[in-house]
């Protein structure tokens, strides 16, 4: 207990030393020597480019968008617009750095190489984004390389572009980074071509199916608005990536199917297509006679013929069979669009023209009806045998047959 209260003495004691000698006096006039009043002028200097900053972003970037949207050119709008947070936030990087001038001229001692690598980096950093803006699917780019120098550059390969560029530019600005703060990027290569057996074992599945997207980009199969199916999913084609392609299904749903999946198996391509088929069964009743049959099949044949959506070639109409209840007419042709609401419509217009010839020549479809034929039991009635569906609307007939003669 004594050893304890003699240190905690000597501890409260060394504390009063402190402050009674001239220690706290010495401190200040550290201080002092870093000349507060360039503290007080680095501090000044960097609210004034945050409020820079801000009055640019506010003010100055609509004005400048305003004067820009007068002119008749598309690029500098979007030029404009993809370096507009680059821009703003160069305000804040540019006080940062004279804040840290300044500091430094005060005698704090400060390490001035470093501030200056901070700085470059920032600067590759904040162009780097601008120019990352512009490499967008819908930027200026692709739409100078598609309208201005019609140059006709697939849809297809608008993304798998875009990411390439992306990809190049975040590579560049790596490695500019890294010359600046003196990494050696040669060895860092080296390093890589070292691992990069292993990691090509370990990733063959990833770089199957990036080899499988250049093939697709490089054969065209198919390109982003089709409609295909494979295997059993149907859809239409959204975006291709490096790795994997995204399929909306007619449900809405979203399918990421990976690109060797596309490349290995049938893949039907329906958009291709120049025309689509329109196949209908039409039954007629059994009453009808062979005269009106002919003049519902010439009618019809005539209607498809002078319809303006309908390709003259292929146009079938023939009485094809007797079903069980109906004599069968077959209906074969080709619309002369590979949209899919479009051809619907088409049909629905020949469905319409088709009720209209009918009832023009005062014919019926026919209803569907059976036949059922029940062995007589010797204690049974003939109430037994009455039977009707009238939910179905179909005809039933009854006959009853003798069991000793088979007679009716």
């Amino acid at each position: 207990m004594n050893i304890r209260k003699k240190e905690s003495d000597f501890l409260f004691q060394s504390i009063v030393d402190f402050f009674t000698e001239d220690n706290i006096q010495d401190v200040f006039n550290d201080v002092t020597t870093y000349k507060f009043k360039y503290i007080g002028i680095a501090i000044g200097v960097f609210i004034l480019f945050v409020l820079l900053k801000k009055i640019f972003a506010k003010y100055v970037f609509k004005i400048i968008l305003r004067l820009v949207n007068k002119t008749k050119f598309n690029a500098d709008t979007k030029i404009v617009g993809a370096f507009q947070k680059p821009v703003t936030n160069f305000f804040g990087v540019l006080g940062f750095y004279f804040a840290f001038k300044i500091l430094i001229i005060a005698g704090i001692p400060i390490n001035t190489v470093f501030i200056d690598k901070v700085f470059s980096s920032a600067v590759i950093i904040l162009i780097s984004w601008g120019l990352y803006n512009l490499t967008e699917e819908s930027s200026l780019l692709f739409e100078k390389m598609h309208k201005a120098y019609d140059i006709k550059v697939d849809k297809i390969l608008f993304p798998f572009m875009s990411k390439s560029l992306r990809l190049v530019l975040i590579a560049l600005v790596i490695t500019m980074i890294a010359e600046t703060w003196g990494y050696n990027i040669q060895g860092f290569v080296t390093g890589l071509g070292l691992g990069g057996l292993a990691f090509a074992l370990a990733a063959k599945d990833a770089a199957a199916n990036v080899i499988a997207g250049i093939f697709i980009i490089l054969d065209k199969p198919f390109t982003i608005g089709d409609w295909v199916e494979c295997d059993t999913l149907e859809g239409s084609i959204e975006s291709i990536s490096f790795r994997t392609t995204k399929i909306r299904t007619i449900d809405e749903s979203l399918i990421i199917v990976p690109n060797s999946k596309l490349t290995n198996e049938a893949v039907i391509n329906f958009s291709r297509r120049g025309k689509r088929r329109v196949s209908l069964n039409l039954e007629l009743n059994y009453s009808m006679s062979r005269e009106k049959l002919e003049i519902c099949i010439a009618s019809i044949r005539i209607m498809l013929e002078n319809y303006p959506q309908v390709n003259k070639e292929g146009i079938l109409v023939r009485f094809d069979k007797f079903s069980d209840s109906s004599l069968d007419i077959l209906i074969c042709c080709f619309v002369d669009t590979p949209d899919f609401g479009e051809y619907f419509k088409v049909k629905e217009n020949i469905n319409f023209e088709i009720i209209d010839i009918l009832h023009q020549e005062e014919v019926s479809m026919a209803l569907q009806s059976r036949n059922i034929y029940v062995e007589k039991s010797p204690n049974m009635n003939k109430e037994d045998f009455e039977l009707k569906d009238t939910h179905l609307q179909k005809e039933v007939s009854v006959k009853k047959f003798d069991k000793k003669n088979g007679t009716e």
